[in-house]
Formats: C-alpha cells, sequence, structure tokens
C-alpha cells in the first residue's frame, strides 16, 4: 500500500487558506505582525509553527492555536518516526523487557 506524502502544515497554510482566501504571505504578516520571512519559511516548510505563530494565526484565521499546533505536531511525529524507525521498533514494550 502506497502512503500518502507527510504534508507540512505551511502547506495547509498555503493551499487551504492563503489561495482561497486570495490572501499573500505579505499580507498575512503585515496583518498579524508575523515576520515576512518567517511566513515565508513555514510555506516552504523550512520552518516549523511555534506557539506565537499558532497564537496570530488563529486570531486572523478564527481556528484555534490547537488545530495549528496539532498540524506541526502530527507532522514532526510523522518525520521522526521515518527518520529513526529503526530505533524506535527495537524498543519493546515494559511487560516485554520485564519478562526477559
Amino acid at each position: 500500500m502506497k502512503r500518502i506524502p507527510n504534508i507540512h502544515p505551511g502547506e495547509i497554510l498555503e493551499e487551504e487558506f492563503l489561495i482561497p482566501l486570495e490572501i499573500t504571505a505579505y499580507r498575512l504578516a503585515k496583518e498579524t505582525r508575523i515576520p515576512q520571512t518567517r511566513i515565508s519559511q513555514i510555506i516552504k516548510a523550512n520552518r516549523s509553527i511555534t506557539a506565537d505563530t499558532a497564537i496570530r494565526l488563529s486570531k486572523f484565521f478564527g481556528t484555534s492555536p490547537q488545530f495549528w499546533l496539532g498540524l506541526q505536531n502530527d507532522y514532526d511525529l510523522e518525520e521522526e518516526s521515518k527518520k529513526k524507525s529503526k530505533d524506535f521498533n527495537s524498543i519493546h514494550n515494559y511487560k516485554e523487557a520485564l519478562a526477559v
């Protein structure tokens, strides 16, 4: 079964909010007082969404900060799982470890 790619929150920001609402990254930066470079880095998946950014985005778009942080947490967990799967798979459940 083919896996779907892990989607960075910046892609969701751009594809589900900025493009449909016809808002530029520049305008978003101005309205939220987030540096434009930070917005661009998030959209390019080169930067994570912080608590500060999540609060600002939630105020502007009428969402919750948890929405944005949840997207980031999901992305981060998937990336770590892929990078370190061999290491994580070698960890046994505590019941199994105690039985040895």
